[in-house]
């Protein structure tokens, strides 16, 4: 057996076996998050810490998802109450935690410590996009300040789950509390990793000897994210196929080494939606709202979006759809030179920001084909929605995924996704050439592999009975968080918890 195989089979055991049914201790969970939505949110990471813990939540859990007190947070919460005043050890800045009951089981904490995050902006940028120069200062903050919550605090929580780079100090620090809670990271996307300098790490009351390989520095920097990939008891990613990648130099971002040498501690354990959000039978903003069973109504949704965009309105035309970020990642590049070279019965709409650079090409394809393409630069909740609901394929060409939830939401709205076979992507998209299939798929990261899928995407779309397969397969699959989070409760558990 190589190596590679060797990795693969440490995982697979690694999985754990969702035992929640038959398991009914209760177990405090802490949700520590720089975002979640609908409070505040920048990406991916938002839509899981606004959903898990809700769903950790209705299989018994005691969660408090904890967050930064963000300006705009406080705005949308007047019902906040002052739980206490706060004291992180080593720092002059006045902090007090605030509270606000969701729902059931589940209780919001905000670390408000006006100084770092009363600010304009979002989370780690000023109005204007640009990162705040002390982002390593504030959230090391926050981590200090959630750590001082766990010592001191009478909920005592059995496992602390923290999340990505914003939040990865925070199992550091519980490793230098006598008695602990266990301790999970999760990585949401290992390419950011929370960098700073050597002078930046000596105002983060944070010990000396962390400035070292086998800890916190890399490469002459800080990393932040390997507080997490260090120190916590079990980490975890957002799918099974990115959990293998990271474990490889293409995919590591120069983390791989050490996540090889901490491989039977990662599980994958893919992302689920919030159905609750995301149903096109109860959807409001939809025009049409449909299922499975009416999906001629999901004709209407198509004719209002492209009145929307300001194309022409044709049932018969292969309609494309893209919300994403504009970013080489997300392989816009690839969309848009495809788009170029599209059969003429064809139409595209793009929502999304991102690199300035695509964004204007975007723009400028969408001026010399307004027939054809239509671009929205920026982010809207509810056009989100209907381009889901209104498209016949939703495209996502990605280089690395970990997880996406772009193609989860298409399925689940009967959009068919076409995808490149990576992280996420791979786990959840089934190939038109497979038993079941709801999508196509593709390998290569180039426009000629990409042409080549949305041709076979096209021909599908041709043959009716084929594409109303491909639509009720992805309508059918559940993506709800019931199983993930169940998955989540056993690893909990397999820790000893609770």
């Amino acid at each position: 057996m190589g190596c590679g195989q060797c990795t693969e089979a440490i995982l697979a055991s690694q999985q754990p076996t969702p035992d929640f049914f038959y398991d009914s201790r209760m177990l405090n969970v802490l949700f520590a998050t720089s975002e979640a939505s609908p409070f505040i949110q920048t990406g991916g990471l938002a839509e899981v810490s606004g959903s898990l813990p809700k769903s950790l939540a209705r299989l018994g859990c005691e969660v408090r998802l904890v967050l930064p007190a963000y300006a705009a947070v406080k705005a949308l919460l007047p019902g906040l109450v002052p739980r206490r005043p706060l004291v992180v050890p080593g720092f002059a800045e006045a902090c007090t935690v605030s509270s606000l009951p969701l729902e059931p089981g589940l209780e919001l904490w905000l670390v408000d410590c006006p100084a770092l995050f009363d600010r304009p902006g979002g989370p780690y940028a000023d109005a204007a996009g640009i990162d705040w120069p002390d982002n390593a200062y504030r959230f090391a903050f926050f981590c200090h300040a959630v750590a001082a919550l766990v010592a001191d605090d009478p909920w005592r929580p059995d496992v602390v789950h923290a999340h990505d780079w914003p939040s990865a100090l925070l199992p550091a620090l519980l490793t230098l509390q006598p008695q602990r809670p266990r301790t999970v990271f999760t990585i949401h996307n290992l390419a950011f990793r929370g960098l700073c300098d050597r002078a930046s790490f000596g105002h983060l009351r944070l010990p000396p000897d962390w400035w070292h390989f086998e800890r916190l520095e890399f490469h002459g920097d800080c990393a932040l994210l390997k507080g997490g990939l260090v120190f916590a008891d079990r980490l975890t990613t957002v799918s099974p196929t990115y959990a293998r990648e990271i474990l490889t130099p293409e995919h590591g971002h120069g983390l791989d080494g050490l996540l090889r040498s901490r491989a039977g501690d990662l599980s994958g354990i893919l992302n689920g939606i919030d159905v609750e959000v995301w149903d096109p039978a109860r959807d409001a903003h939809l025009a049409a709202p449909y299922d499975a069973r009416t999906l001629d109504r999901r004709g209407l949704n198509k004719l209002a979006l492209q009145q929307t965009f300001g194309l022409p309105a044709r049932a018969d035309v292969f309609l494309l759809g893209v919300v994403s970020r504009l970013t080489a990642q997300k392989g816009i590049d690839l969309i848009l030179d495809a788009l170029a070279a599209a059969p003429p019965a064809t139409q595209c709409v793009i929502l999304g920001s991102g690199d300035p650079a695509f964004e204007q090409a975007a723009l400028a394809l969408a001026r010399t084909q307004p027939d054809r393409v239509a671009c929205r630069i920026g982010y809207d909740t509810g056009l989100s929605h209907q381009v889901f609901a209104g498209v016949d394929a939703f495209l996502m060409p990605s280089r690395f995924e970990p997880c996406g939830l772009s193609q989860l939401y298409s399925q689940r709205y009967g959009a068919v996704p076409v995808v490149r076979r990576t992280g996420g992507l791979a786990d959840s998209v089934r190939d038109l050439a497979l038993t079941k299939p709801t999508g196509i798929v593709f390998d290569a990261p180039t426009a000629a592999a990409f042409s080549a899928a949305l041709a076979r995407a096209a021909a599908a779309f041709a043959e009716r009975r084929t594409w109303r397969r491909l639509q009720r397969n992805g309508m059918a699959t559940d993506f709800s968080w019931t199983h993930s989070a169940g998955e989540y409760l056993a690893l909990y558990r397999s820790l000893g918890a609770g």
